[in-house]
């Protein structure tokens, strides 16, 4: 057991995937699109509405119904997640170094099928993930409601915008189903959910509040994120939208994970005053090589840094409200170019 816990999302972290989405995509016609209509409404339900007992990332129990309507089953979640896993690049590298420095989770909003996998291909012990649990094969519609799960999902794709429909058709018609009652009681870990995480690991380490860095890309991550930073963790955005950027203190944007390992070497071995007064050497230094061999940078995570990085170097900085715009337009474009614009627009 370490004196700190590293805490990090799995998708845009560690892997480029939105598993939730690409099920969608695969397995229901349209699903694709449905899918990211859904996200855009489970968006204004967590910002515009601020829908009581409502957490951001439940577009995973939205699209539930449309899942069983097509008769999907554990099985096709699980094989489809086992083969497509697309990680981050040296984000393996990264979890190798933490084994030795770090205590070390994957709290992620999806679902626990694909986390397993991810687990077993990452070597990351599956007792130490939080996920989305949810059994399919224990969701039911009868044959009428599927027929209107149909109609609901043409109703949806042909009004994207609409959400007075979606809260008919989410919190009115689908309530009066018998898949309502197994749906309403899936604990989806976004926002709230992953900060409940936060607490046990903490409790689970016996560690002080202050001595977790979280790491996230989305506004599944912003309760996380705000905890560990007014609690004078590490927070840290990864190739963040806006959501993260406006409450983690630092923001990483890079297509490699090895960025991470960097700054995860020297919180290992130091406080977070130390993280902070690496990142503003880093930006005012004029030899990396130098700088890492001051810190005592692992000679693995350097050599990879370097190998990684020849001239154009990752951004690391801390966020402030004069670079936060700036940060905001290349952290979108790392998110897009390395996730592609279907999975990095997503909340």
């Amino acid at each position: 057991m370490f004196e700190k816990s590293y805490i990090t999302d799995c998708e845009g972290p560690l892997t480029l995937n939105d598993n939730a989405y690409e099920l969608a995509d695969h397995f229901i016609e349209d699903g694709g699109e449905l899918f990211k209509t859904l996200s855009l409404y489970d968006d204004y339900l967590v910002d515009v509405v601020h829908k009581e007992n409502y957490k951001a990332g439940n577009t995973l129990k939205l699209i539930l119904p449309f899942f069983v309507a097509e008769g999907i089953s554990n099985d096709d979640m699980v094989e489809f997640s086992r083969k497509h896993i697309y990680s981050v690049s040296d984000s393996k590298l990264l979890l190798e170094y933490l084994k030795e420095a770090m205590n070390t989770y994957i709290v992620s909003t999806s679902y626990g099928q694909y986390i397993e996998a991810v687990s077993n291909y990452m070597e990351v012990p599956f007792e130490n993930t939080f996920y989305t649990n949810v059994n399919v094969d224990e969701l039911e519609l009868t044959g009428e409601e599927r027929e209107k799960i149909m109609e609901f999902k043409a109703m949806i794709l042909e009004n994207t915008e609409d959400y007075e429909l979606f809260d008919d058709i989410f919190f009115k018609q689908i309530t009066q189903m018998g898949i309502y009652a197994k749906i309403k009681d899936v604990e989806v870990v976004g926002g709230q959910g992953k900060k409940l995480a936060i607490d046990k690991i903490i409790e689970r380490d016996d560690i002080n509040v202050n001595e977790i860095l979280y790491i996230g890309d989305s506004i599944t991550d912003v309760e996380p994120l705000a905890f560990a930073r007014e609690n004078d963790g590490v927070s840290i955005s990864f190739n963040g939208n806006e959501y993260p950027l406006k409450v983690a203190e630092i923001a990483i944007v890079s297509p490699s994970a090895i960025a991470t390992a960097v700054v995860t070497n020297v919180y290992a071995e130091n406080d977070k005053d130390k993280v902070l007064k690496f990142i503003d050497d880093y930006n005012n230094s004029k030899d990396y090589k130098k700088l890492l061999d001051d810190y005592n940078i692992d000679e693995n995570v350097k050599d990879k840094f370097f190998s990684v990085f020849k001239q154009d170097y990752p951004l690391i900085q801390v966020i402030t409200d004069e670079n936060y715009d700036d940060i905001l337009t290349v952290s979108k474009q790392m998110r897009n170019d390395i996730r592609g614009q279907d999975i990095g627009g997503l909340g």
